[in-house]
């Protein structure tokens, strides 16, 4: 998957590979069996249904997977909480307010504005927002999820009208994740010029050295210590720092 003559950044952990792939099989599963309950009409619905052995069994692969979802979600969460409180780990998927001026200088860029797009760092905005979307996301469907499955003990320290708020909200909230992937990070992961015919990163954790000089310019002179002169004009330079 590799080209001949590239040379290659060692970018992610095989552990944030393999956590990327279950995340994404849970979500496929999530999306497949949810919607086709939602939507049990559409005679596509019908067959995945009958397919996975009827609707209880659907439910209890829909559940299950939820559950793997859930732990998957709170692990991350806890994990990336603590490297950050006790590991000294960069906070690097924090939103500051350079990724608003980013946004503004790579639209300017598009436009043939300015030579040069926005230099990022580890993560552009376009990955930070999309992961906070995960993340929120995967909160109200875990929130919902929960109370569409446990709806007596919900309702009785909260009040009934919650439940179909719930399913509106869990069905609603399933609907916009599924576009998003589909319409945002598939685009970004397969079509976009910048990674056509496909990013291989998430399979290989490898990212090319001139790609990441490119989009990752902060994090590039950060790791080598290095200075890029001449950015976004062809190849640029590098300088030591004196």
């Amino acid at each position: 998957m590799e080209k001949a003559n590239t040379e290659y950044i060692k970018r992610l952990s095989g552990y944030r590979i393999v956590e990327h792939w279950l995340n994404a099989v849970a979500f496929a599963l999530l999306v497949i069996t949810g919607l086709s309950q939602r939507f049990h009409e559409y005679s596509i619905s019908e067959w995945i249904i009958l397919s996975l052995g009827g609707i209880d069994t659907t439910r209890i692969v829909h559940r299950t997977t939820g559950v793997v979802f859930s732990v998957l979600t709170m692990f991350h969460i806890g994990t990336a909480s603590f490297g950050v409180l006790f590991r000294k780990w960069q906070p690097t998927m924090v939103i500051y307010k350079k990724d608003f001026t980013d946004v503004m200088d790579n639209l300017k860029y598009y436009f043939g504005l300015t030579e040069h797009p926005a230099r990022c760092d580890r993560f552009d905005y376009k990955q930070k927002f999309e992961y906070w979307g995960v993340i929120a996301g995967g909160m109200i469907m875990i929130a919902t999820g929960l109370a569409l499955w446990f709806p007596a003990l919900v309702t009785a320290f909260l009040p009934g009208e919650l439940i179909p708020a719930a399913k509106a909200l869990h069905t609603n909230e399933a609907v916009l994740a599924f576009l998003v992937i589909i319409v945002w990070h598939i685009y970004n992961a397969v079509f976009s010029p910048e990674v056509f015919p496909l990013d291989t990163v998430i399979f290989t954790g490898k990212i090319a050295k001139e790609r990441m000089i490119h989009e990752h310019p902060l994090e590039y002179e950060r790791m080598f210590g290095v200075t890029l002169e001449g950015h976004g004009q062809g190849t640029p330079e590098e300088t030591t720092p004196v």
